[in-house]
């Protein structure tokens, strides 16, 4: 199916966070749970080294407690974030669906050690959340900014992958100088994808 996310314009990032959120909230439970399947089953092509950074989902980001185990089955150890004051990401380590709890902002957050922003540079793969990126891997958040002050910190080999839905990967997007481009895609049928300037659709 074509839908208008794909095509190329010059709408501005709130217009695009706005039609996405409503994309997603248009989506039905049945629809968001097969898709946090598949994108549980795509670890299979990753190769997740010793340390993994991901994400607990919440408010209908991509994929499920079932990925972060999935990693963890694996061989990998798991950080995810924990939130603080405005800056970056502190992380703590996801040992299964039983050492979480509810934190601010309606977050589920390990309730063991909390780690440093600098706990990010042990990870040889990110799993970042994102509500679209365009195949340029110019990767479109909510616009709080975590993730941009948190990715500065990763070693500068480190495998950025933005975890989207199929129809969040779109031609291009709005960027700014402070945005840190992804270098893939991980959606739930089209699994991993490589993302960069030769593979942009203009």
């Amino acid at each position: 199916m074509v839908i208008a996310m794909d095509m190329p314009g010059e709408r501005d990032k709130h217009a695009w966070r706005t039609e996405i959120l409503a994309r997603r909230a248009a989506k039905t439970a049945e629809e968001y749970a097969a898709d946090a399947l598949a994108l549980a089953a795509a670890v299979d092509g990753l190769d997740v080294g010793e340390w993994v950074c991901a994400y607990v989902p919440v408010r209908g980001e991509p994929g499920s407690t079932g990925l972060l185990d999935a990693l963890r089955v694996a061989g990998a150890r798991v950080l995810v974030p924990v939130t603080g004051p405005p800056g970056p990401l502190n992380w703590a380590e996801y040992t299964g669906r039983e050492s979480l709890r509810r934190a601010r902002f309606g977050l589920l957050e390990p309730a063991g050690e909390t780690l440093p922003v600098s706990a990010i540079r042990s990870a040889e793969l990110i799993l970042v959340p994102a509500l679209a990126v365009d195949r340029r891997g110019v990767r479109l958040g909510r616009g709080a900014g975590y993730y941009d002050r948190t990715l500065a910190a990763a070693r500068p080999d480190a495998r950025l992958v933005a975890v989207v839905g199929d129809d969040e990967l779109v031609p291009r997007l709005p960027e700014e100088p402070h945005d840190r481009r992804m270098a893939w895609a991980l959606t739930p049928r089209g699994g991993l994808q490589r993302l960069g300037e030769d593979h942009a659709v203009e």
